[in-house]
């Protein structure tokens, strides 16, 4: 079996000038199961390479691949099929539509597997149950708090079973309290066997990893352990 995720010299550079070389010959392997933190401070290409690893932009030197599908000969349309079915993204900023109901929001994320309205809706409130909100189905995200919110983005993340989930500073609206449990539920989703990548700067949510690595100035390289 393939990797989910295999980076084999990705480079980016964006044009100037100045030209920023934002990620540098970067080599990265996320095996089924993996739960990897990447941390580095503002500025140090974390975003470059979530924006890469989302298939929201195309390195300019190297090569992408997800589970073992080179990705930079896919045209836009074909990676776009392929970010829908097998990329779960999470968010710091939620992003949920205030006028639609919880249900609804996770929903959105599964418009493109087959089943019809009503099996996306049933696969919607199978994954609202998972993350502890089955009781919380026909309100709206407006009514929540904010952990429960991050529990609809997880959801809404994990409806179409993706391969991997991508989750970006995941508890950066958060206060102490309500990130640990959002970071116990992450735990708690990794024993399932979800591989997850979380790109933080917070030391304690980086802590919750199998492994860690470092991206600063664009180089990406090993920290060392996580806890188990």
């Amino acid at each position: 079996m393939s990797p989910v995720v295999e980076l084999d010299g990705v480079g980016r550079v964006f044009p100037g000038p100045p030209e920023v070389e934002a990620l540098r010959d970067a080599d990265l392997v996320v095996e089924t199961g993996d739960y990897l933190a990447l941390v580095g401070p503002s500025g140090s290409g974390k975003s470059t390479l979530l924006h890469l690893l989302g298939l929201l932009d195309r390195p300019t030197s190297g090569t992408y691949r997800l589970n073992g599908i080179d990705t930079g000969v896919l045209s836009e349309p074909e990676r776009a099929g392929l970010r829908a079915s097998e990329i779960g993204f999470v968010f710091q900023a939620f992003h949920l539509l205030g006028q639609r109901s919880n249900v609804e929001n996770v929903m959105l994320a599964d418009v493109y597997r087959p089943g019809g309205r009503r099996r996306r809706r049933q696969r919607a409130i199978e994954a609202l149950e998972s993350v502890g909100l089955g009781h919380r189905l026909e309100g709206n995200p407006t009514t929540l708090s904010g952990g429960e919110r991050q529990r609809v983005a997880v959801a809404r993340a994990l409806v179409s079973e993706p391969s991997i989930v991508l989750a970006d500073e995941p508890t950066g609206n958060l206060d102490s309290r309500t990130s640990a449990a959002v970071m116990e539920l992450f735990d708690e989703l990794h024993g399932r066997g979800l591989t997850i990548v979380v790109i933080t700067h917070d030391d304690d949510v980086a802590g919750r990893a199998r492994r860690r690595m470092r991206i600063q100035d664009g180089n990406l390289t090993a920290i060392g352990a996580g806890a188990a």
